[in-house]
């Protein structure tokens, strides 16, 4: 861990040392972040657009290929999420808000959907997505190890997102990278909604990343492996 901090700050003075950069330099910067960003997040979650499609369709608005259109949807979304959440950090005086959380869940999944589940005991189901609604389900995932995590109840969620987001704005010692890595991991403990909340858990990484003025992390999803494994490891 030592090791991770030591290089990060070290990184931090690089770019702190870096010229101020052009309009037309910052621009094709951002460009490459939100074409990262979007790809590989959404690639994490499952959607199947190759990096070529993803680029056709966010800058040239172009749908290639034979895709459910529910994938091209939610990618156009997360990428009106990314402006949501830059311009949003550029408000360096206003306070991160639940509402603002509810409405990152929202944009990314588009319109309410009926998705596959299982019942408590097992079973089968198909179960209604409700866009920016705190879950009305339990929701749980089984780990690397074969065992099963479970998630904040549905019953618990409105008092821990409260207490998450008080937490934050009254956070002042940690370091940028630190509360980023934080809000992310307690973001994802809640797991708050009944889909899209890996994507949220990023978007507010970097929210607070940019509101540092700090370039965002892009999670590769060829590295979601690791990324898992992370998630993991704090739990314990």
């Amino acid at each position: 861990m030592n090791n991770l901090i030591n290089s990060i700050t070290s990184l931090k003075a690089e770019l702190n040392k870096l010229p101020e950069l052009s309009g037309e330099q910052k621009e094709k910067i951002w460009k490459k972040f939100r074409l990262e960003w979007n790809y590989n997040s959404n690639h994490i979650e499952g959607n199947t657009l190759t990096y070529g499609q993803t680029e056709l369709l966010l800058f040239f608005d172009k749908a290639t290929g034979e895709k459910d259109m529910r994938e091209y949807e939610e990618m156009k979304a997360h990428d009106v999420a990314i402006k949501f959440v830059q311009d949003e950090a550029n408000n360096k005086q206003k306070p991160l808000t639940e509402n603002f959380i509810r409405e990152l869940n929202e944009i990314i999944l588009v319109r309410p959907f009926y998705k596959e589940a299982q019942t408590i005991d097992g079973q089968n189901t198909r179960r209604l997505i409700e866009t920016g609604q705190y879950k009305k389900f339990p929701n749980s995932v089984r780990l690397q190890n074969g065992e099963m995590f479970h998630y904040a109840k549905p019953e618990e969620v409105a008092a821990k997102m409260e207490e998450l987001v008080n937490w934050y704005n009254n956070e002042n010692e940690l370091s940028p990278e630190d509360l980023a890595a934080y809000l992310h991991y307690r973001f994802v403990r809640i797991h708050p909604f009944d889909d899209g909340n890996g994507r949220v858990a990023r978007l507010l990484m970097n929210y607070v990343l940019l509101k540092h003025n700090l370039p965002p992390v892009i999670i590769k999803s060829a590295d979601k492996a690791n990324y898992l494994l992370a998630l993991n490891k704090a739990d314990t």
